[in-house]
Formats: structure tokens, sequence, C-alpha cells
């Protein structure tokens, strides 16, 4: 879920790009980056599909030791995001670190065979979320830096769009092992792991090496002055041109300075930044994890245990659909508003689950308003950031906001699951939604742009 802080780019539409006509619609780095996402979520979706009625149903875990599991699969992803972030911007080579994180996952999925109890199998989720917090930052980093400015919601949704169709297609392949395979967990996380090695390996023989910018956009120009506006305030000098100049010596080809950690740091001094982490974080804190949402469907409509994996599925299609056309609106009209809709959706959705109508039509309902709200959030957050975080520091600004909006969401996870044990699901969820539109309130405020645009 992802956030905006600016209406649609000022220099997007112009009479010369009309004239030249739409181009290239994507860079083909973009394209590869999402094959080896659609891959690996085959393999990922495939496990997140089984792994909710496998803890609770088979390992006989309660909500809350559910909500502690869940909570580390969120949580350890975001302490990581921070140095993976950091790292890629140092060493100049998100590839290596994109790698390093994708095999990690891979690794770990021939250990689910081995783990049964909380300790062995929260050890492992750790690990294959040490993995995704490795590989986001750098991978989200090389699909903007390929992308010019005005097309950054275009580009992260074909991308989301590829994603999202791995991530339809690996609940589909769980529940066909599970209806055909004897030991159906054992083969479905045997086949996640040959799956995770294909898209690492599409990884490391196609995408491009380190990656230069020969001509810097316009956007980052000014992101430079930004941060160089934000310095200074905070040593009460005034900023130099020079320094953005400096930095623009330092980026261009052939002259690459590591990156330091105080120089990642003061991003944090940028206020829109600060503004996009902070409601990040405040929405996290209480939108309910996935596997809650489908547990609680699955209780509420009551769907059998065996087309349990399908329900992720339903998100999915939904999501792939939306995904290319709302991060386009969202380009066109402003990611704020998109973004907030988004949220308005999943709150609709909340509401059909602690009503919970006597209908068949339920489950669509409410997996239809899920893949709306992925659709309306997801990728709108990247894209943001163009305009916000210099080239140099896109990496350490991407896992900056992401850690934020991973570490509310490990501790919704912990709270929704002690919240569920103790009272009820039905409580829970409303508190849940109660929080929710308390949040969004204040999120609609705080990301309102200062120029009165959407």
């Amino acid at each position: 879920m992802y956030l905006t802080d600016r209406s649609a780019p000022a220099h997007a539409g112009t009479d010369q790009e009309r004239r030249r006509g739409p181009g290239r619609k994507v860079a083909p780095v973009v394209l590869v980056l999402g094959t080896v996402s659609l891959i690996t979520d085959i393999s990922s979706e495939m496990v997140t599909a089984v792994l909710p009625l496998y803890l609770v149903t088979t390992l006989g875990f309660s909500p809350l030791g559910f909500g502690t599991l869940d909570g580390v699969y969120n949580g350890v992803s975001a302490l990581v995001q921070l140095t993976g972030g950091h790292l890629a911007d140092r060493i100049r080579n998100h590839k290596l670190l994109a790698g390093l994180g994708y095999g990690l996952s891979a690794l770990c999925k021939p250990l689910l065979l081995l783990a049964s109890s909380i300790g062995t199998l929260g050890a492992v989720l750790a690990l294959d979320r040490t993995g995704k917090g490795l590989r986001t930052a750098p991978r989200d980093a090389m699909i903007s830096l390929s992308t010019p400015a005005g097309k950054q919601g275009r580009a992260f949704g074909v991308h989301r769009a590829m994603d999202t169709t791995g991530a339809m297609l690996g609940p589909l392949a769980a529940f066909l092992i599970l209806r055909t395979a004897v030991d159906g967990y054992d083969a479905v996380f045997g086949v996640s792991a040959c799956v995770a090695v294909l898209g690492l390996l599409v990884l490391v023989l196609f995408v491009p090496g380190r990656g230069r910018v020969s001509a810097r956009q316009p956007d980052e120009r000014a992101a430079d002055e930004t941060l160089a506006r934000a310095k200074a305030a905070a040593t009460d000098q005034t900023p130099a041109r020079e320094d953005a100049a400096a930095r623009d010596e330092a980026t261009a080809p052939g002259a690459e300075q590591p990156v330091r950690v105080r120089e990642a740091l003061a991003l944090l001094r940028i206020p829109r930044l600060r503004a996009l982490a902070g409601c990040a974080a405040l929405l996290g804190l209480t939108t309910v994890s996935d596997a809650f949402v489908y547990l609680l469907l699955q209780r509420r409509a009551g769907i059998a245990e065996e087309w349990f994996p399908l329900l992720p599925l339903g998100t999915a299609v939904v999501f792939l659909l939306l995904a290319v056309p709302v991060g386009a609106l969202a380009d066109r009209i402003g990611r704020r508003t998109v973004f907030l809709a988004g949220h308005a959706v999943l709150l609709t959705a909340y509401a059909l689950l602690l009503w919970a109508p006597d209908t068949p039509a339920l489950p669509c309902l409410v997996l239809g308003l899920h893949g709306v709200f992925y659709a309306a959030t997801d990728g709108v957050l990247p894209a943001a950031l163009a305009a916000v975080v210099p080239g140099h520091l896109r990496a350490s600004g991407l896992a900056i906001v992401g850690t934020s909006q991973a570490l509310a969401r490990f501790c919704c996870s912990l709270a929704f699951g002690a919240a569920w044990t103790m009272w009820g699901d039905g409580p829970a969820l409303a508190g849940s939604a109660i929080g929710l539109l308390c949040c969004a309130a204040v999120a609609g405020v705080v990301l309102r742009p200062a120029d009165g645009t959407r």
C-alpha cells in the first residue's frame, strides 16, 4: 500500500510528447524484472496460499500464534529493507543485492519441509523475509531509474501486473497439487523450491548488471535540490547550487562515489518523505494482513478447506486486470486521490466481512474489493518517490518508506491475532475498520498538496 505527494507530473502530456506519440511504454528491464517477479511469485504464493490453513488446522496454531508468525513474516522484511536499500546504493549494484535476496528466499522453500514447530517455522520464515527485504528496494530502484518520471505509475503498474500473474498462478498450482499429491503440503513446498530457482536464473541471465543513467531527469535534479535545501535548513546554512552540481558529477558515468550512511539518513530531512513514511506506517497499523482476510472470509462464507488455496486467486485476478490502468490513472489525476480511494474500497470489504450477508456472492465481492484495493495502492509509492528522492539514493528512500510500512504491519498482525484470540474475529475486525477510517482521514490531510492540486 503506497501513498503519494503530488498530482500528475507537470511535464506529462506536453505538446512535444503528443507529437512524438506514446513511444515505448516501459523499459525492457521492467519487463525482465516483471518476469522474474512473476516466476518468484508463483513459488511464494504456492506457499502463502496453503500456509494459514496448514498452520491453523494441521499444526494446530491459535490465531495469536499464527499472528506472531505472520508478524515475523512482515517485520523481518522491514528491518532488512533498510540494509538492502543502503547497500545497493553504496555499491552501485542493484542487481547483486536483488540476486542475493531472491537466492536466499529460494533456499528457504525446501527448509519448510523440515519445520514443524513455531520456533523452526519462525526461523525459516524470517530467513525467507530477509531475502525479500534485501531484494525489494534494489528491484524497485532499477524500475524507477529506468523509467521517465511521467511514466513511473505505468511502469510499476506493468511490473505489478506481471507480479500478480504469478500470484494468481501460485494458488492455482497449490490447489492442483493438494488435490493430486499424496503428501500434499510437502509436494507444494518441494515444487515451490524448484520454481524459485528458475526465477533466480532468469534474474542472473537476463537482467543487466550495473546500470548507469546517461542523462538525469529534470525531476531528479529537483529532488537533489530539495535534499540540499533540507540539509541546509537542518544546519542553518544557505543551500548552494554547486552542491547539486557536485552530486551530478558524482552520479555521472565513470564517477561512482559510495553512498555514506549519513547521506542516506539525511533523506529523513525531506518533509515530503517523512510524510510518506509516516502515513505508510499509520495505515499499516490498521490494515489486516491478507492471510487473516482469507481466514475470516472462509469462516464467514463457510468455504470448504480444500477450496481455501484458491482465495488469493480472486484477489490476484482483479489486481492483474486493474494494475496497469489504475497506475496510469494515478499518473494523470494524482496518486493521493487514487491511494485514498483504494483504502475506501478496503474499508468496504471489511464492512462486508462484518455484515456477512447470507449470499453466495460474498466471496466474489470481498475478493474483488481486495483486488481493487491493491491495484489502487501497490506500486504508487515508488512512483511518487521519483520526484522526492535523488537517483543515487533511490533504493535507500524506497527502503525507508517500505520499512515504516512493514514494521507497522508487523505490529498489526500481532495485535489482530491477540484481539481475535481474546475477543473473537468480529470485534478484532471492527476495531481495525474503525482505526483504518481514522488513519485514512489523517493521511488525507497530511498528504494534501500545498498548492491545492489533487
